[in-house]
């Protein structure tokens, strides 16, 4: 007979180790499957200062290295494994099965899910190479980092407009690169950022490379009408063309909402007794480190509870 845990993690970003810390340290047996190294988006942040508990600031990989650190101090057990669909118990009190990509099977009394989101991208030339290193896809997260430099957003919604003026905190220059001739963001959104003397707009443009040696230095853009190319200077590069969440295991099994994301209630639990979610494969207001981490906490401390109710074991 297959091995049975009491929880399975499904992913390894800042949520996801939060949850795996908590329960191994209640000596909740529980296995962590992650299809890549442990850390999420995590780790192609350079800097984060937003943390609570580093007045300094914190490099993205670190943080991820010392969470999962304290993970496995606790005996969490962590497997290289890529969960492509979930399957309901075949009895009651049974067991969930996870189908791993490549083959075999994990089975746990409880799930949680922590699989996160993932940034739409522009793959253009010199994208992937400096992310991290100028080219950002959060700027609450790295906004800070650009005081007195010029900056570029790309895109054209309520996001993309809301993190322009955003930055406008921080950066001498922002410019807007948008591939339609009009934004999509709310009117007042547009009324905003066309009031604000440090937004510039480029319209009917699209980026086609991030340039820079070991750091970025500007983007160039190509405009759709004219066919001009031309790099526009700068320190950072703001992708900002949409977010998608990596629910693809959940889909036809869990309530998700209108972009995929998975629904829940304030204790993490989803339309499914026992499958739980946190971190940005939720759907909810704000998507950071901090909140990854405390809806990691949340969600352990539920799927703990549901382990001991199901086991008979009293809860106090």
């Amino acid at each position: 007979m297959d091995e049975v845990y009491d929880v399975l993690i499904i992913g390894g970003g800042p949520a996801g180790l939060t949850a795996g810390i908590y329960l191994s340290r209640g000596r909740i047996r529980t296995l962590l499957a992650e299809k890549c190294g442990c850390g999420g988006q995590v780790l192609l942040t350079d800097s984060i200062e937003n943390f609570p508990g580093f007045p300094k600031g914190i490099k993205g990989p670190e943080l991820a290295d010392v969470m999962l650190k304290q993970a496995q101090h606790f005996g969490l057990e962590i497997a290289s494994r890529e969960a492509s669909s979930i399957a309901l118990r075949k009895e009651d009190k049974g067991p969930f099965t996870v189908t791993c990509a490549g083959g075999g099977n994990i089975q746990a009394l409880s799930v949680i899910m922590a699989t996160g989101a993932r940034w739409n991208s522009l793959d253009i030339p010199g994208e992937k190479e400096l992310a991290g290193r100028g080219v950002s896809y959060c700027a609450t997260c790295d906004g800070p980092l650009f005081k007195n430099k010029d900056v570029v957003v790309v895109g054209g919604g309520d996001t993309a407009l809301e993190d322009a003026i955003f930055l406008t905190r921080f950066a001498n220059k922002v410019t807007v690169v948008h591939r339609r001739d009009r934004l999509r963001a709310t009117r007042i959104l547009q009324e905003r950022a066309s009031a604000n003397k440090k937004i510039e707009f480029v319209l009917s443009s699209v980026a086609i490379e991030v340039t820079g040696k070991g750091k970025v230095e500007g983007l160039r853009i190509k405009n759709l009408a004219s066919d001009e190319e031309r790099t526009i200077k700068a320190s950072g590069v703001f992708v900002l063309v949409g977010l998608a969440p990596n629910s693809e295991a959940a889909k036809g099994l869990l309530t998700l909402d209108e972009k995929g994301y998975i629904v829940t209630d304030d204790e993490m639990r989803t339309s499914i007794d026992g499958i739980f979610a946190c971190g940005d494969v939720r759907r909810k207001l704000l998507r950071q480190v901090v909140t990854a981490t405390g809806e990691g906490a949340t969600a352990a401390f539920s799927a703990q509870h549901y382990v001991e109710l199901l086991k008979g074991i009293e809860y106090k």
